[in-house]
């Protein structure tokens, strides 16, 4: 029997694509060897992936070094965004963590920097709901080994992980756990056992297993 929930958290509890390129878009424009404007679209394909690899991918023609520094200034600036202003939330999570809450702890681990899930709480009002989270930008370890991380500190015995993207299921793999696919997120997996079309199927699929 199911006794936790791990979330990933962009594309699968909210979508915050469209502030989040709006704010890296403002920070871009000041930079002398960025010509480069992004849209929603492109950073849905890129979220999930640890911090580095989007660093990489959109700011090729930099070094390393200075890669990871714009990618850093971005996300100070999306931080200021998400707290004035907060991503679009799939239709009926706060109702569907209630539902959860109430038979199983529940915890976010995500590919994100420091603050960013901080921020997310805030923003949603929905702190309540989750016992902790984790994520690379505090404890160095990508998602893998971050389900691990929770999993232990928090005595779990049998949790499944929730996410949208081939990364997550592999996440969940690595760790030992089931894995759900959130197939109205923003990527594909190539095989999986369970799956919602939305966040309010969840409740039911995760009492059957």
């Amino acid at each position: 029997m199911i006794d936790s929930i791990l979330f990933d958290l962009d594309g699968t509890l909210w979508d915050s694509t469209e502030i989040v390129a709006e704010a890296w878009n403002e920070v871009l424009a000041k930079e002398p060897n960025i010509n480069m404007t992004l849209t929603a679209d492109d950073l849905r394909k890129l979220f999930g992936l640890p911090l580095p690899v989007i660093a990489s991918t959109l700011f090729t023609e930099l070094p390393e070094n200075e890669q990871l520094a714009l990618m850093d200034r971005c996300g100070q600036q999306e931080h200021i965004a998400l707290s004035k202003r907060c991503g679009t939330l799939f239709p009926e999570l706060e109702n569907t963590l209630k539902i959860l809450q109430k038979k199983y702890k529940l915890f976010i681990v995500s590919n994100c920097e420091d603050g960013y899930i901080e921020t997310f709480l805030k923003a949603s009002g929905l702190t309540s709901y989750f016992t902790d989270f984790e994520c690379p930008g505090n404890s160095g370890l990508l998602k893998g080994d971050n389900n691990k991380l929770i999993i232990e500190r928090n005595g779990l015995k049998s949790p499944v992980y929730v996410g949208d993207t081939q990364g997550d299921a592999d996440a969940a793999s690595y760790a030992g756990i089931p894995f759900i696919f959130a197939r109205y997120g923003f990527g594909s997996v190539e095989s999986y056992k369970y799956s919602v079309d939305a966040f309010a199927q969840l409740p039911d699929l995760i009492a059957s297993l």
